[in-house]
């Protein structure tokens, strides 16, 4: 969900420039089941433009209607969304409406932090009942103990102890990160697919044959560097890579320059037989390399769907990045038993010990 928040912030900016009020809504709670889990938000501004959803779309009106009295008042709110009988969802949302109201300083910080890749975590107070109340909201909290607050509702949450109050807390990780090595026709697709789904993408060419940003739509940078020069900068397990450059040569030598970096998945473009005769020359060229680094490739990258296309080819490679970084075996949901959502580490253990 960081990219919702990093998409909010980017809204709200401009219209803080332009001095348009906005409020943010954010689901902190949730009796029965829903379309989105709790931590979704969205921004809404006085204008009456949305930014982000809280559901599926059916939800926004209402939040919308509801966010008036907030702009009226300064004061947060609770609303209640009955889906047992609207939607057919058997649950009831509990939406916390709060005034925005992040200073200028303060939002060059969050931008700061997210281009770090630095985590942080977000908490919203608030009472489970619908109507105003003057001490709701929600705070930012940085690892160096920084603190940014939503609004001046918010602030009074430093300074009085409320233990009527709930919170809702939830680790904001860096935005997910696809490093694309290639500049085809197929990456391209990928590119753009990617973006949409929200991750930041960036793509790795050869400078014999350099590309710009505008060649790829939704990247946020483009690179043309070698192999023997490229360094990957912050990597981590909200990364991962996709080598498709179509060059055997070219993929060992990628290969060989990103042994040492942090990932959360590794893909390789071609078949099987392509996979063995390019880690078999990888070990060749680099005997050192661990088995941990040889077992985590993914090759061919993606998974079975029957792909054809250069547009399905990259559904599938998406597909199995966020089965393998949400820990889940791909199955149809007709056949999956419980719900639908993918579980947190956290739940997997719980799970494991009966907790659940």
């Amino acid at each position: 969900m960081t990219h919702e928040f990093k998409e909010i912030i980017t809204v709200y900016q401009q219209a803080l420039q332009k001095g348009i009020k906005a409020v943010v809504a954010t689901v902190v709670d949730i009796d029965g089941s829903s379309y989105r889990r709790p931590g979704v938000g969205m921004l809404i501004q006085e204008n009456g433009h949305m930014t982000g959803a809280v559901s599926g779309g059916c939800v926004e009106k209402e939040v919308l209607r509801q966010a008036q009295s907030v702009f009226s008042s300064g004061k947060p709110k609770i609303m209640t969304y009955d889906g047992r009988y609207r939607l057919g969802c058997e649950g009831i949302l509990y939406i916390l409406i709060e005034p925005f109201e992040v200073a200028k300083a303060s939002i060059d910080v969050i931008n700061t932090k997210l281009q770090q890749r630095i985590p942080f975590q977000i908490k919203s107070y608030y009472i489970k009942e619908e109507g105003s109340h003057c001490v709701m909201g929600s705070i930012i909290e940085f690892e160096d103990d920084q603190l940014i607050v939503f609004s001046d509702t918010a602030r009074l949450l430093l300074v009085q102890q409320n233990s009527s109050l709930q919170c809702f807390e939830r680790i904001m990780q860096p935005c997910f990160r696809l490093i694309i090595v290639g500049t085809e026709h197929d990456a391209k697709h990928l590119c753009i697919l990617a973006s949409v789904t929200g991750w930041e993408v960036e793509v790795i060419g050869a400078p014999s044959n350099p590309k710009q940003l505008f060649d790829f739509p939704g990247a946020f940078l483009v690179r043309n560097e070698t192999p023997e020069n490229l360094t990957l900068y912050n990597t981590d397990l909200q990364t991962a890579i996709i080598l498709m450059t179509h060059n055997f040569a070219k993929d060992v030598l990628y290969l060989q320059a990103i042994k040492n970096v942090e990932f959360a998945y590794i893909g390789l473009l071609g078949p099987a037989r392509r996979r063995e005769k390019l880690l078999s020359a990888l070990i060749a060229y680099a005997p050192d390399i661990s088995d941990e680094f040889i077992e985590s490739i993914h090759g061919p990258a993606g998974l079975n769907v029957g792909a054809e296309t250069p547009q399905e080819i990259a559904i599938s490679i998406i597909a199995e990045i966020l089965s393998v970084i949400r820990a889940q075996n791909p199955i149809s949901l007709q056949d999956k038993k419980g719900g639908i959502h993918s579980q947190t580490k956290k739940q997997l253990i719980d799970e494991m010990h009966g907790r659940t």
